[in-house]
């Protein structure tokens, strides 16, 4: 009986290394060369599309009302009775449309930025929702032996921020944006004269 002698077993075999990187590393990379878009493709791949937002931008810039007709303190005066603030308004919301919805964002944008606790909330969010999306590229999450669905993964992700948002008083920075867009877009709807008006009247002057 021929035996093997110690140290020539498994002739031709090379030794197995551990590769300490493994899928989550191949993910990591793989998310890092899709760029921004594509990461929010597949975290957010049931909702509005980065390309569809991009258009939907370019189309309410390019419907923008010059800005210095927007705020001419010239062109504001008090209606003559109820019918007239009625006309206004509804010329104005139709012919400033783009403008009023430049000055929502921008109020959301300030309600954020001034609420330290908002920003880190949306933090904790978004940065839940981009885990689970690397979790789910690995295998699928399953929790208490169900398979969680792409809403159950978001509302996980939004119940692991709420305690955040609840802190940062999202729900009163909600109706102060509201409150203060319809302040301000109101006020501005009722005051500023309609532009065919206008026109008129300074070709009367003329």
């Amino acid at each position: 009986m021929y035996c093997v002698p110690p140290g020539e077993g498994h002739v031709g075999r090379k030794p197995r290394t551990l590769n300490m990187t493994g899928k989550t590393g191949e993910v990591l990379t793989g998310a890092a060369d899709e760029g921004p878009s594509g990461i929010i493709n597949k975290i957010f791949p049931k909702m509005i599309s980065p390309s569809t937002a991009k258009d939907w931008f370019d189309r309410r810039r390019a419907h923008i009302r010059p800005w210095n007709n927007f705020i001419d303190q010239r062109r504001f005066s008090r209606p003559q009775n109820f019918g007239d603030l009625c006309k206004r308004v509804t010329r104005n919301v139709e012919h400033f449309q783009s403008n009023y919805i430049f000055v929502f964002l921008g109020l959301i944008v300030y309600c954020i930025i001034t609420s330290p606790m908002l920003l880190i909330a949306l933090a904790v969010f978004f940065g839940g929702c981009y885990i689970i999306y690397l979790k789910t590229l690995q295998s699928k999450l399953v929790l208490f032996g169900r398979e969680l669905t792409m809403a159950n993964q978001y509302g996980l992700a939004g119940a692991v921020s709420f305690p955040f948002f609840w802190l940062a008083g999202a729900g009163s920075a909600v109706f102060w944006v509201l409150g203060a867009t319809l302040v301000v877009i109101g006020s501005h709807a009722s005051f500023h004269e309609v532009e065919g008006d206008v026109e008129e009247l300074q070709m009367e002057s003329v």
